[in-house]
C-alpha cells in the first residue's frame, strides 16, 4: 500500500525520475515585436530597395504616383536591429510621453480615492441592471471614434471603467473592451472621422465625408456586433467566473477587490470636487479637439493641469501629488515602451528603403484580379500595411496615392478604395501589437495581448466578414 499522504502521481514521478512538465508559456509581447523586427531586417537583404518621390500636402508627406524608382540597397545589420528600438522610441516620442503624462495624471486621480468611492456608489445604484453599463458606454465611445477620430485620447478612461466593471461583477477584460471595442467600432465605421476618411478622401479628390450613408449602416452593424459580443461574454463570466479569459490571472481586478473587501468607502465632498475637475477636463478635451484641432501636445498639457488641480482639491499635498504622479507613470512603462519597440519595425522598413517596394508590388498583385476581387484585395492590402504603419492618417498618406489611381484602372470606385482602407485600419487597431495606443490601453488594464487576441478572434472574424461584404456591396452598386 502506498502512504495515504502521498498522491499516486507523485510516487510515479519520484520512482521514474521523470521531470515535471513545464507549463507552456505564451511569448511576451516584446519577444513578438523583436521577432518581427528581425524578420523586417532580414527582408531588407532580399527585397529590392526602391522609393517614390514625395510632396508635402497639408503637412503630410504624400507619395507621387508613377514616380517609383530603384535606389541603392541599404540592408539592415544586426546592429541596426538593436538601434531600431532606440530610433523607434525617438520617432514615437510624442505618443510615448503623452501616454506617460496621461497615466501619471490618472495616478493622481486614483490616489485621491475618488474612483474607488465613486465605483462603490455606482455599483449600489446599478444593482440588478449592471448589464446596461456595457451598451450605453460602448455607444458613447463609438461616437467619439466615428466623429472625432479619438484613439489615444480614450486611454485615460480605462482607469475609470475597469474598476467599475470589476465592482459590477465582471473582469478587467470587460472594462477594457467597453473602451477599446466601443471606440474601435466607431473608428472602423468612421462616418465623420477627419483623421482617416477625411485624409483619404482628400487625397482621392472626393468631397469630404461623402458616401456617409453606407458608413452609418456599417457603424450600426459593427457597434451592434461588438456590444453583443461583450455582453455575452460578460454574462457568461459573471455566471461562472472560471469561464473568464483572465480567470486566476486578473491582477488588477484582484487588487480592486481587495480594496473593496478591506475598506468602507464614502463618496466625500473632496471626491466630488475631484470628479468636477475630471468632468471639466473631459469637456474641455472634447471641445478643443473638435474646434481647435488639439492633439497630443495640448492634450498632455491639459491632463498635467488636471493632475495638479486634483492633487490640490483631493488633499494630497505637493509631495503626495508628486508621488502619485510617479506611481501613475510607472504603471504605463510597459505600454509606453511597447509603442517605441513597435515603431522600430517601421524604422527598419524605412531605413532599408523597402517599404515603397512592398507597397508597389502588393498593389501590382491586386491589379490583375477581377474588379470585385480587386476591391477585396485592397482591404487585405491595407490590413498588411496597417501592421507596419498603425497610424490611420499616416497610412492614408502612404497608400491612397497608389490605390486611388489603381482603383480607377481596375474598375473600382475611389470611394470603395477609401472604404477598404478605413475598415482594414480600424480592425488592425484592435489586434496588431504594433498599434501603440491599443497596447498602452491593454497595459493599463493589465490584460495580456495574447489573451486579448484569443478572446477577440470570433469578433475579428465577424468584423472581417462584415468588411468584405461591405466592400463587395460597395463595388457592385458603384459606391461613390
Amino acid at each position: 500500500m502506498t502512504d495515504s499522504g502521498t498522491p499516486p502521481t507523485q510516487v510515479t514521478e519520484q520512482t521514474t525520475g521523470a521531470p515535471p512538465r513545464r507549463k507552456r508559456e505564451m511569448p511576451h509581447v516584446f519577444v513578438i515585436l523583436m521577432a518581427v523586427t528581425a524578420i523586417a531586417a532580414i527582408l531588407t537583404h532580399f527585397v529590392p530597395a526602391g522609393v517614390f518621390d514625395r510632396k508635402t500636402v497639408d503637412g503630410r508627406d504624400v507619395i507621387i504616383d508613377g514616380t517609383f524608382h530603384a535606389v541603392d540597397p541599404t540592408p539592415a545589420s544586426f546592429w541596426d536591429v538593436l538601434t531600431a528600438v532606440f530610433n523607434g522610441m525617438i520617432g514615437a516620442a510624442d505618443i510615448i510621453f503623452y501616454v506617460f503624462i496621461v497615466g501619471a495624471s490618472f495616478g493622481v486621480l486614483r490616489a485621491t480615492g475618488a474612483i474607488d468611492s465613486a465605483v462603490a456608489a455606482m455599483t449600489s445604484k446599478l444593482r440588478g441592471k449592471e448589464i446596461l453599463f456595457i451598451p450605453v458606454l460602448m455607444t458613447f465611445f463609438s461616437l467619439t471614434g466615428a466623429m472625432l477620430g479619438l484613439a489615444e485620447e480614450t486611454i485615460p478612461y480605462i482607469t475609470i471603467l475597469v474598476p467599475i466593471a470589476v465592482a459590477l461583477g465582471y473582469d478587467s477584460m470587460v472594462g477594457a473592451a467597453v473602451v477599446l471595442l466601443g471606440t474601435g467600432s466607431g473608428f472602423m465605421a468612421a462616418f465623420m472621422n477627419p483623421f482617416t476618411v477625411g485624409v483619404a478622401q482628400g487625397i482621392a479628390g472626393l468631397p469630404l465625408f461623402s458616401g456617409m450613408w453606407l458608413r452609418l449602416i456599417l457603424w450600426v452593424l459593427l457597434l451592434g456586433a461588438a456590444i453583443v459580443f461583450v455582453m455575452r461574454y460578460a454574462q457568461r463570466m459573471k455566471k461562472d467566473p472560471t469561464k473568464g479569459m483572465l480567470y486566476g490571472q486578473d491582477s488588477l481586478a484582484d487588487e480592486i477587490r481587495r480594496k473593496g473587501d478591506t475598506e468602507t468607502l464614502t463618496f466625500t465632498l473632496r471626491h466630488k470636487l475631484v470628479f468636477v475637475v475630471l468632468i471639466a477636463t473631459l469637456v474641455t478635451l472634447a471641445i478643443c479637439v473638435s474646434t481647435l484641432g488639439w492633439y497630443l501636445t495640448e492634450i498632455a498639457g491639459l491632463f498635467l493641469l488636471m493632475g495638479i488641480v486634483m492633487g490640490v482639491v483631493g488633499g494630497l499635498g505637493m509631495n503626495g501629488t508628486a508621488e502619485a504622479f510617479i506611481d501613475g507613470a510607472r504603471d504605463l512603462v510597459t505600454g509606453a515602451l511597447v509603442i517605441g519597440v513597435a515603431y522600430g519595425i517601421l524604422v527598419i522598413f524605412q531605413d532599408g528603403q523597402i517599404l515603397d517596394t512592398i507597397l508597389v508590388n502588393l498593389a501590382a498583385g491586386i491589379s490583375h484580379l477581377p474588379p470585385w476581387l480587386s476591391a477585396v484585395g485592397m482591404f487585405f492590402f491595407q490590413g498588411l500595411v496597417s501592421f507596419i504603419v498603425p497610424s490611420g492618417s499616416g497610412q492614408a498618406a502612404l497608400t491612397m496615392p497608389i490605390l486611388s489611381p489603381l482603383a480607377e484602372m481596375v474598375g473600382v470606385t475611389q470611394q470603395t478604395a477609401v472604404l477598404a482602407f478605413q475598415l482594414a485600419d480600424g480592425i488592425g487597431n484592435l489586434c496588431f501589437p504594433t498599434s501603440g495606443f491599443f497596447m498602452a490601453a491593454l497595459a493599463l488594464a493589465k490584460v495580456p495581448w495574447i489573451k486579448w487576441v484569443r478572446w477577440m478572434l470570433p469578433l475579428i472574424a465577424i468584423q472581417i466578414t462584415i468588411a468584405i461584404a461591405a466592400v463587395v456591396f460597395a463595388h457592385l452598386i458603384g459606391y461613390s
